[in-house]
């Protein structure tokens, strides 16, 4: 028995993908046609063992494909439509463009299952490494009412704020991350260096040493004569940390700590909220219905509490109750002005072009905070400098005094 990956097309025409055991693409034909669907492509799949490698390495950002790529495909591929190219040569055209070899080697196979018959939407969600359900589904609403043009254009702009948006908070996080890398550098440098040094010299003058002076003189030796174990240490631990960041940083203890961390944690609600918005805007201008909107939306975010409300708020929307009443009991997380301004938007029948609007002003918002947060973060950081120095000195210091005190 071998398992295969299949697109199919229902008995209303709609195309979907999945998996399933046969022992020959025939007996998986038979197998579909009892469903009542129809076997469009099939193809077995690869060794678990060399996809999980495939998906590890990709997961931990060895083999990721970045946004800029992907924002000059969807306005590549947005142009060469207008134009009137067919998809398969496109395709052919930017997989021998494009730099990134995973990138390159999804576009390639994407073209094969075109040629082979399979509709755009559904080869594209055979890479949801690459192409988020976001993505395809904005795509099959494209197929459906032959607005492809349309939709990468709005994929562009969608994927370009975002761009913009991360790249405005990572850029904020730099001056702090440099200064601590520094500071832990220089640390690790003293205790390995002067530490040991120190430690001959309180032996030989039999000094009674406080317990900070110990905790110090004893952390010096061990990075001193144990420095391979620590290297070992901290590459594991930066390990698990990617995994649990990027793998399973949507639970409630990380989403929790981020959300609530000074000055973090008020950028975190804005910028969620920012791509929320955002990202519904594109969605329902595309004619996707808001609740599979807010579904889909809930896949994509990280943080556990804010994907748990998209969630509750599609039960919610889905029975009749309107969005901005929904998201009333996430007034926590959710600014209040979100929440008022969807109500004017759904009053005004015009939802999707305000949440565009609330969109670009939060943005402008989160830009003038990360503008000012180096500003912010500089006495905190003085702070942690200080205490850390000030701890180091008063432990090397006070076994002096306490020496010259016996003289």
């Amino acid at each position: 028995m071998a398992k295969y990956s299949y697109v199919a097309v229902s008995k209303n025409g709609d195309p979907h993908a999945g998996t399933a055991e046969a022992k020959d693409e025939h007996v998986l034909a038979k197998i579909l046609r009892a469903k009542g669907d129809v076997l469009v492509s099939a193809n077995i799949e690869d060794k678990k063992n060399k996809k999980m490698d495939i998906d590890i390495l990709a997961m931990l950002g060895f083999h990721g494909v970045p946004s800029a790529e992907k924002i000059m495909f969807c306005k590549n591929l947005g142009i060469m439509i207008n134009t009137g190219i067919a998809l398969p040569k496109s395709l052919r055209i930017l997989s021998e463009q494009t730099k990134n070899k995973r990138f390159k080697n999804a576009l390639i196979e994407i073209k094969d299952d075109l040629l082979k018959g399979s509709v755009f939407s559904v080869s594209l969600s055979k890479h949801p490494s690459i192409f988020s359900e976001l993505f395809c589904n904005m795509v099959k609403v494209g197929e459906e009412t032959g607005t492809l043009e349309t939709v990468f254009k709005n994929l562009t702009n969608q994927m370009e704020k975002e761009h913009e948006l991360k790249s405005r908070i990572k850029g904020a996080m730099v001056y702090p991350a440099v200064i601590l890398t520094a500071m832990a550098g220089i640390g690790v440098l003293m205790l390995i260096v002067v530490v040991p040094t120190l430690t001959e010299t309180f032996d030989d003058l039999g000094v009674e040493l406080p317990l900070a002076t110990q905790m110090i003189l004893k952390l010096g030796n061990f990075l001193s004569e144990q420095w391979y174990f620590v290297i070992l240490m901290f590459a594991c631990l930066t390990l698990v940390l990617q995994i649990l960041l990027k793998k399973g940083g949507k639970g409630k203890t990380i989403s929790y700590l981020v959300l609530h961390i000074p000055v973090v944690g008020p950028l975190a609600k804005k910028s969620n909220a920012t791509l929320i918005a955002r990202t519904l805007s594109s969605l329902m201008s595309s004619g996707i219905p808001i609740v599979r909107s807010l579904r889909i939306i809930s896949n994509t975010l990280g943080n556990f509490y804010f994907r748990n409300a998209l969630i509750n708020c599609a039960k919610k929307v889905e029975k009749g109750e309107k969005l901005s009443v929904a998201l009333t009991p996430y007034q926590n997380i959710f600014p209040a002005l979100i929440i008022q301004m969807i109500a004017v938007g759904e009053e005004t029948g015009m939802t999707p072009e305000t949440l565009s609007k609330i969109a670009d002003f939060f943005e402008e918002e989160v830009a003038n905070v990360t503008k000012n947060l180096s500003t912010i973060i500089e006495p905190l950081l003085m702070i942690v400098i200080g205490a850390a120095v000030g701890f180091f000195a008063v432990s090397v210091i006070q076994p002096m005094y306490s020496m010259l005190g016996t003289l």
